[in-house]
């Protein structure tokens, strides 16, 4: 979603003086029935990922078996199949057989996935199974020599053996136990997931699939392909794809079904296109067609980032006049061509979703009023809140655009994006959503940075929200997506939780650095000059760290700029604190080598850049307004107290 650079600017500066930051978190809220949050006990469960609604730890443990038998229905879904005994074995099992049906005997542990063994073996352990749940929902049972999975559909079986993969050892240990469970689970709004929509170098294609594995891990089921920066979409939407990119694009289709995720495939003819024009449709429907046959099933038009006070064409002005009101009636005349032409003539299409240019705030215009009033109802239409960057969103608010827009609202949400400031990292969690938005919506969708692997912090958090956002904490969610990305390696998550912390601010995270300014601010008031070192030692060193441990070297990558500037402000602050430490005893002539040494050190620290694809060098920044004020407050301190 396009915002110009001096607008978003502009919007990032008012939000981070309005919106305050989250708290830490608390403890969650208990949910008995679908539609609130989520409950859970023991420590069993403590590291579950999106957090369950229902989680109960049972009193008896157990025991991961050499041989496991695998029971499962016919035609049970592969995918979750192939993913359950991946689990298994990772937990040390070293047979899993596919059996039919089986009662636990002689001590051999006996998984149950769908159908009548499963839900039996739910019932037997005293868990409830699927009725009543909503599409996506699933029961897990796990405990005397059993575990059991059903979902209410295949998406939701494979939830429920994400949810598993959590619960058991990820590292082989013969004889492995885990503590008697049951989950009862289900997702807060339809759709859930990705949308590649930003300015700039687009994502690689390892990225891309890297990306679909990390979305079905967090309970995601959404990938929007539409890069601003793909000619294809945009200003070549007419055009075929050549044979290699479409190549491309059907294996991510594939790896998406794989993992029950969407692939939307959104086309952007709006640079261009003619709306009253015949050719023009079947030149869309046309484009639209060769993604069906490569198995795409969800279609998008977004008509953002383009002007309505011009037409492309003479004859849309002669017909449709001019203004708001009669951009929205050519806009929904070729909407409505698309959904009756192309979709309402596929089977097993899902509804059409379209961008609208004027896809913020909720006043109420003639543009879209029109939509409102001729578009098709069943089209969703995405919306990116009350601002282009909105600080927050609302259950309310949601609800008053679905009055506006008169259609089933998808949140585009321009969070962790950064092409409007590539210079920062967004490594804060997803914040300032409310409780009670995901249910007023038809999904939510988290536009993420040009760094694909930078970005898995936060979108690990907005899968938290988007699944159960009535169990939603910020912080306690950013802490699991640090442990997990760290690979449970406590240096590494440490080394993590400080790098990100100094890459903190956004229009929703507004404090810059909140741990590093807390240790600070300590410092200014009580003198501890050995603990503030500690902190800054540790900072220097954590790019070091993520770099020697780290096991996704895609973020390693993705970050390096900003690592380099990392221990680069960490030596300076060290330097800065070492001066009021002189400056305050009198020694005057270390005050003076460290006032010469110092801005040496701050000028390498501003130094590192970031290259665009464009070949424009940008200065990277991190922890700006902590940082660099602690060493300026350092220089500026002149006499001993």
């Amino acid at each position: 979603m396009h915002r110009t650079r001096t607008a978003a600017a502009t919007t990032l500066a008012v939000a981070l003086a309005v919106v305050p930051l989250a708290g830490a978190a608390g403890p969650p809220r208990t949910a008995p029935a679908p539609g609130s949050g989520g409950a859970r006990t023991g420590p069993a469960t403590a590291a579950l990922s999106p957090v369950p609604r229902s989680v109960h730890d049972r009193s008896d443990h157990l025991t991961i078996t050499p041989t496991v038998a695998l029971v499962a229905r016919p035609g049970a879904d592969a995918p979750t199949l192939a993913l359950v005994t991946k689990s298994l074995r990772a937990a040390g099992a070293q047979h899993v057989l596919r059996v039919g049906r089986a009662a636990p005997k002689g001590g051999r542990l006996t998984v149950y996935v769908d159908g009548p063994d499963a839900a039996r073996a739910l019932r037997e352990l005293g868990a409830s199974g699927t009725a009543g749940l909503p599409a996506e929902g699933y029961a897990l049972a796990a405990g005397s020599g059993r575990i059991a999975l059903a979902g209410k559909d295949a998406a939701g079986t494979y939830h429920a053996a994400q949810t598993l993969s959590q619960l058991l050892p990820h590292r082989a240990r013969p004889g492995a136990q885990i503590r008697g469970t049951a989950v009862r689970d289900w997702p807060a709004t339809p759709l859930r997931g990705v949308v590649e929509g930003f300015y700039g170098t687009p994502w690689s294609h390892a990225a891309r699939l890297d990306q679909l594995d990390f979305a079905a891990r967090h309970k995601m089921n959404l990938y929007v392909y539409t890069p601003k920066d793909d000619a294809y979409l945009r200003e070549k939407w007419r055009d075929p794809y050549p044979a290699q990119q479409l190549d491309q694009i059907k294996e991510l289709v594939d790896r998406a079904r794989a993992r029950h995720v969407e692939f939307t495939y959104a086309l952007s003819p709006g640079l261009s296109v003619c709306y009253s024009s015949d050719a023009d449709v079947k030149a869309l429907t046309a484009k639209f067609g060769t993604l069906w046959d490569i198995g795409v099933r969800t279609f998008a038009v977004p008509l953002d980032d383009i002007s309505y006070t011009t037409w492309n064409c003479a004859a849309d002005k002669e017909k449709f006049g001019t203004g708001g009101g009669a951009a929205g009636t050519a806009q929904a005349q070729l909407l409505n061509r698309v959904n009756q032409e192309f979709i309402a003539r596929h089977p097993g299409a899902r509804p059409l979703q379209m961008v609208p240019t004027e896809y913020h705030d909720l006043k109420a215009t003639p543009y879209k009023a029109a939509l409102a009033a001729k578009l098709d109802r069943n089209v969703v239409v995405e919306w990116t809140g009350v601002a282009v960057l909105a600080p927050a969103i609302t259950a309310a608010q949601a609800k008053q655009a679905r009055q506006v827009f008169g259609h089933p609202i998808l949140i585009w949400d321009n969070y962790p994006v950064n092409d409007y400031v590539t210079k920062r990292l967004m490594l804060g969690p997803f914040n300032q959503r409310g409780p009670g938005l995901p249910a007023q919506l038809a999904g939510i969708t988290a536009n993420p940075m040009i760094q694909p692997a930078a970005s898995k912090l936060a979108l690990a958090t907005f899968a938290d929200y988007a699944w159960n956002d009535g169990a939603y904490r910020a912080r306690a969610s950013w802490n699991t997506a640090l442990a997990e990305l760290a690979g449970g390696d406590a240096r590494t998550a440490r080394a993590l939780r400080a790098f990100a912390d100094v890459n903190y601010t956004s229009a929703i995270n507004p404090q810059q650095a909140p741990e590093l300014a807390a240790a600070l601010d300590r410092f200014w008031k009580d003198g501890g000059a050995r603990r503030l070192d500690a902190v800054l030692r540790a900072l220097g060193d954590a790019p070091g760290v993520l770099r020697a441990r780290l096991a996704d070297r895609g973020f390693v990558r993705d970050s390096a700029p900003w690592l380099d500037a990392t221990r680069a402000w960490a030596v300076a602050a060290r330097d800065a604190l070492r001066l009021v430490q002189a400056t305050r005893a009198g020694d005057a002539a270390t005050a003076r080598q460290l006032r010469a040494r110092i801005p040496g050190l701050v000028q390498k620290a501003t130094s590192y850049v970031y290259v665009d694809m464009k070949g424009k060098r940008i200065p990277v920044v991190v922890g700006d307004g902590v940082l660099d004020s602690f060493v300026a407050r350092a220089l500026a301190e002149r006499h001993a107290r």
